[in-house]
């Protein structure tokens, strides 16, 4: 079912349809049925739905992420990226990749209380831990919930090291708790940049904050001696890929420290949203752009192939890799992310003493 606001483009989310959950039998639509002349109604606002979670720390074996150990408070995000990869993983909770991604959030309350039962495991050994492996901790909800500030006070309590990757500012209300841990080399920040053209970032990411507002970001961070990171993510050819050079410069020139990329990949749903959203917002290049991305993934929208598919290959995905790299060189040079201190991680402060 697409939606269209004035006939012209549904602003205010990313996607612009509600694609079908191959994991369900029935199809829930909203055409109009004979003699029916009234439009349907639908709710087009944000519900939460509260999640009971056993655990909260996942790790991920794959080739392309060995040992990645991470932490998301959120399932869906309000963020609203029309590329994001975990769309697809909405599926499992029975809803849409699609606008249902968007404005169906699922909250685990839970998670700072399972964290710190994490870290009392018998033999556990402390790993940096990455919040924002699959959706933003910092979306809009973030606001009042608190999980992931509550998440970032049992980091500290404990010692042990987290990475965050967001593109939300609300990252400076929690400040104080990166400043103090990144005194001890516990606490990296990763901030996403798409782009800094603000009428791309509108259509690309409905609700997320400015690019220039991301680099005011970096630049607070860094000021108070939190390492940052730009991600250059997903470069879409075509689309963003000629600002690789001017977003890592403007990142460098405010304190950032590292820079890292993908090139955009459309698995499952996401292909059918993207190319749906692709022809709406950009009618006069979209095939350019899907002619583009496949030709970064052997002819095809997607790519599951470990090593390659966030990567891409051919010679669009080689220009960009060599944008890439001239820029890192140029503008970062002599500068890396310091490394984490595993050693001061102390668990029995929260044996004998739980914050729950």
């Amino acid at each position: 079912m697409a939606h269209e606001e004035n006939g012209e483009f549904f602003k205010g989310r990313g996607a612009q349809v509600n694609t079908h959950n191959k994991f369900l039998k029935q199809k829930y639509v909203l055409d109009h049925i004979e003699g029916l002349d009234e439009q349907l109604l639908e709710d087009t606002r944000t519900q939460l739905f509260e999640e009971n979670a056993k655990k909260i720390v996942s790790e991920s074996n794959s080739p392309d992420l060995s040992h990645f150990v991470s932490i998301n408070p959120y399932q869906g995000c309000e963020h609203g990226c029309i590329y994001c990869y975990a769309r697809n993983t909405h599926e499992y909770f029975g809803f849409s990749a699609g606008l249902d991604f968007e404005r169906k959030i699922i909250v685990k309350r839970n998670a700072a209380e399972l964290l710190e039962k994490h870290f009392n495991k018998k033999g556990y050994q402390p790993v940096p831990i990455v919040l924002s492996g699959n959706t933003d901790c910092y979306q809009p909800t973030e606001r009042k919930l608190k999980i992931t500030r509550s998440l970032l006070q049992v980091f500290l309590k404990y010692r042990n090291p987290v990475s965050i990757i967001t593109k939300n500012n609300l990252v400076l209300r929690d400040i104080d708790i990166l400043t103090e841990m990144a005194q001890m080399n516990l606490a990296h920040v990763n901030i996403s940049i798409t782009s800094l053209n603000e009428s791309l970032r509108q259509k690309l990411e409905p609700r997320t904050v400015t690019g220039m507002g991301r680099l005011a970001v970096i630049q607070k961070l860094s000021e108070k001696g939190i390492p940052v990171r730009v991600m250059v993510a997903p470069i879409i050819p075509g689309l963003n890929s000629n600002e690789i050079p001017d977003i890592i410069k403007a990142a460098a020139d405010r304190g950032a420290l590292s820079a890292g990329f993908t090139i955009v990949r459309l698995n499952g749903s996401i292909a059918e949203i993207f190319t749906d959203w692709v022809h709406k917002a950009y009618p006069d290049r979209a095939e350019k752009v899907l002619n583009m991305i496949k030709a970064c993934h052997n002819g095809n929208l997607n790519d599951s192939e470990f090593g390659r598919r966030m990567s891409g290959d051919g010679h669009v995905a080689n220009s960009i890799h060599q944008l890439y790299r001239m820029a890192c060189v140029r503008f970062l040079a002599g500068r890396e992310m310091p490394s984490y201190d595993l050693s001061l991680f102390t668990p029995t402060g929260g044996k004998q003493m739980g914050m729950f």
